[in-house]
């Protein structure tokens, strides 16, 4: 039944990725693949629920966190993006790629996002599998890191999204709200939601191997996509050397003196 789900699952986000792309060809802006990421997981969640047919409480729990995050994601960044074109890190791959753009749009973009979207997504795809029940202890921990995560995704997005609407803060650094105790609040609260849900998982025979979900996001987030690119996008900006050495990079803490 688990390897079922996986191959279904897999050709569910091959098809969307499949058709992202040629949203994105259509309208000359790869940043549909952004907006679509959410709501991907969120077709895992319904196929894997509805496929299998059990719902179990766990099963329910991890779908509706999957759809309250996943909706969340991509309204946020459609109204994040509406209006602005492209994303400038598009914009940069379009100009390098050259006429090698649609093909390496298509393997780099769109088939690498959905073969990372499926390792993320493997705690969702076990819940849903599984007809163990499992200690309620593990399921109450990973919903309040969930939480937890959510919490500091959702307040910060909406602080920055805010801040930015104002163009007397062009070229300067949010530094209050979450952002004055972690200088990646959101990226914080991403890794938090699937620790959560890995958490909630290992409640489920092998669950275990779905730790390849968080650790893939963390990585990603500290060391690929995330953290690095936004450094390099504030490193010019007025007061970051002060930002730097006082703010915390990730974990929310409390500002540095001096």
């Amino acid at each position: 039944m688990l390897y079922e789900a996986w191959m279904h699952s897999a050709l569910i986000v091959f098809l969307f990725m499949n058709v992202l792309f040629v949203l994105a060809l259509k309208q000359k802006d790869n940043s549909v693949a952004d907006i679509g990421w959410g709501i991907g997981f969120i077709l895992v969640a319904l196929y894997t629920l509805f496929k299998n047919d059990l719902f179990l409480e766990r099963q329910l729990l991890i779908t509706i966190m999957t759809i309250t995050w996943g909706t969340r994601l991509a309204i946020h960044i459609y109204l994040r993006n509406k209006g602005k074109g492209e994303d400038p890190r598009y914009k940069r791959w379009r100009n390098m790629w050259g006429k090698n753009f649609v093909w390496r749009s298509y393997l780099q973009v769109f088939i690498l996002q959905g073969i990372i979207m499926l390792a993320i997504a493997t705690p969702i795809i076990m819940i849903n599998t599984s007809d163990v029940s499992g200690s309620i202890f593990f399921d109450l921990l990973g919903f309040v890191i969930w939480m937890i995560g959510l919490f500091f995704e959702s307040v910060a997005d909406w602080q920055l999204y805010m801040f930015l609407q104002d163009p007397a803060h062009r070229g300067q650094i949010l530094m209050r709200g979450l952002w004055r105790y972690s200088r990646h609040p959101n990226y914080f609260g991403e890794v938090m939601i699937w620790w959560g849900m890995f958490i909630i998982a290992s409640n489920v025979p092998g669950g275990w191997l779905s730790i390849i979900s968080p650790l893939t996001i963390s990585y990603i987030l500290l060391f690929v996509s995330g953290i690095p690119l936004a450094e390099k996008q504030i490193q010019g900006l007025t007061r970051f050397a002060e930002y730097e050495r006082k703010t915390s990079i990730f974990i929310p803490w409390f500002i540095q003196k001096g």
